[in-house]
């Protein structure tokens, strides 16, 4: 689905008769201004879509952005100011809404993780754990916060997993099995010291530590050697990424990133009177 299909979708969703109230109003065209404000400090995605729809509906709209994408921006500073007809504007609000700021949401709890593991090696991963429809944006937004972007999809790269490691009887077999059909990097779900070791035997090209205390961590982290990448997964939030990151591990996981996001706090003031 490319940005413009989600777009149309979305502005079907809420207008699928068109907007009820405002076309029972009878205004005719009101060429004005408005301005886009945020009401939290936050880091800025989802600058494209916003202004997408609010063309498809007002195709003579002008926008001036005042920060880019993965800006930093504090409460009260404006974000982008538009000018066109306020009515089509109107009718197209709540969606660009929608996408600026749960995009926007997503970046600024990114660059929350990022801060966090600042002066260390390791870099914050996002997931697959995404709104259908909405990956590439969601993924964009956690780069714009300036985290990384693990896996696109499933055809992306090869994560043997809890459930490929037990329908092949074991993490061996399922390596093996593998390397038999593909010849690019391996990355390998461990829980335990012995899943680690494993790993290790295997010359896997990355270690997954899943769901592992700080404690383990360190014991697992003692016996990779360096040439093996690690990433530790499960249970990750702001409170504990610093200590993990600390431990030496080279990429956390964070799935909280794209389905625990709140959204962004922004608002989009009308100047009604302006001619």
């Amino acid at each position: 689905m490319t940005l413009l299909d989600l777009i149309k979708t979305a502005l079907l969703e809420d207008m699928p008769r068109g907007d009820l109230t405002t076309e029972s109003l009878a205004l005719a065209p009101r060429p004005g201004r408005a301005k886009l404000i945020a009401k939290q400090d936050m880091t800025l995605s989802g600058s494209e879509p916003f202004e997408q729809s609010i063309l498809l509906l007002e195709p003579g709209a002008k926008l001036k952005w005042h920060f880019e994408d993965g800006g930093k921006v504090l409460t009260g500073q404006t974000l982008c100011s538009l000018q066109g007809d306020l009515i089509q504007i109107l009718k197209a609000e709540r969606v660009a809404l929608n996408f600026l700021m749960h995009l926007s949401g997503i970046a600024t709890l990114t660059a929350q993780f990022v801060e966090q593991v600042a002066g260390t090696e390791t870099k914050i991963l996002d997931t697959r754990k995404t709104l259908p429809g909405y990956r590439d944006l969601e993924k964009r937004a956690v780069a714009h916060g300036g985290g990384v972007n693990h896996r696109m999809d499933l055809s992306s790269a090869i994560l043997i997993k809890d459930n490929h490691i037990s329908v092949m009887g074991g993490i061996s077999m399922a390596v093996q099995r593998v390397r038999e059909n593909f010849t690019g990097k391996i990355e390998v779900e461990a829980s335990t010291l012995e899943q680690v070791q494993e790993c290790i035997t295997l010359e896997v090209d990355r270690i997954l530590l899943d769901n592992m205390d700080n404690e383990m961590l360190a014991q697992a982290l003692k016996l990779i050697p360096n040439q093996i990448e690690t990433e530790a997964s499960g249970n990750m939030n702001l409170a504990r990424v610093a200590s993990v990151a600390a431990l030496g591990v080279s990429y956390i996981s964070v799935g909280a990133l794209t389905h625990s996001a709140p959204s962004a706090d922004v608002s989009l003031l009308f100047s009604w009177n302006t001619r």
